[in-house]
Parts: C-alpha cells; sequence; structure tokens
C-alpha cells in the first residue's frame, strides 16, 4: 500500500491480529474498514463504536489541508474532526473502505478515549506505551 501523504510504501504492523499499514516515512496510518475499531475493542473499549460510527457520520471539515486520495480506491478523501482538546483532523475515505490518521494523531486519539473509557490502569498503560511506541510523532 502507498502512502496517501508521502507516496512512500507503507509497512503492515500486526498487533493483536490486526494488520494496520503504518508509514515510517511520516508516520501516519491507515485504518481499513473496522480495524480501529477492533484496535479499541482488543482493550476493552468495545463501547465506543457508537463513537466511532460518528466519526463516519459527521459532517466534512474545514481545511487549509490537501485532500488525500484513499489508498485501496485513490478517490479523494474526506475530513472530520475527532475530540475537542485536540481536535483530530481525520481523512476518511468516503467509500468506506477506511481512516487515515497521521503521525501522532491515533496516540492523541487513543490517549482520549483511554481516559474516558478504560477501567484498569495497567491496560490504559500498555495501550499509551505501544502507540507512543509505534505511531509517535514524527521529530
Amino acid at each position: 500500500m502507498i502512502c496517501p501523504v508521502c507516496k512512500c510504501g507503507m509497512i503492515v504492523v500486526e498487533y493483536h491480529n490486526i494488520e494496520l499499514d503504518y508509514c515510517t516515512g511520516c508516520k501516519g496510518v491507515w485504518f481499513d474498514s473496522g480495524e480501529l475499531e477492533l484496535l479499541l475493542g482488543s482493550y476493552g473499549l468495545g463501547e465506543v463504536k457508537t463513537f466511532l460510527d460518528n466519526i463516519l457520520d459527521s459532517p466534512e471539515a474545514t481545511s487549509s489541508e490537501n485532500k488525500r486520495k484513499c489508498p485501496i480506491c485513490s478517490h479523494k478523501m474526506g475530513k472530520t474532526t475527532i475530540g475537542e482538546r485536540p481536535k483530530i483532523l481525520v481523512d476518511m475515505c468516503s467509500r468506506g473502505h477506511g481512516l487515515w490518521f497521521d503521525g501522532g494523531e491515533v496516540t492523541q486519539l487513543i490517549g482520549h478515549l483511554a481516559g474516558e473509557h478504560l477501567p484498569k490502569r495497567d491496560s490504559r498503560e500498555q495501550v499509551i506505551s505501544f502507540l507512543e511506541e509505534v505511531f509517535k510523532a514524527p521529530e
């Protein structure tokens, strides 16, 4: 798969039997449809399904950032924002193929959700540690 941002080939990172497409150049990550839900569910965040459904149904955000092409169908993706502090600008395929997170944005999302939904501190530390290691923002 080719990165929609820097056009480099992405690598597949397997975690909890979920294959994520990760760009080593810009540190972005592509979640095929349903993969983000599986990742969150693996940490006991299954109740956020409604939250994820709302991402796909939310209106397009205005942004000066160029529209990117879906790495699956090559159509331009829409943009939406998630959360409030900070707002995370996410690219989403209008055909439902998946979501693109720039480097560091998955960590922001999981940190936000973990603070609200994870009951066990050790689970929270585990997910944050993994995501910081794999999806840290580019330096």
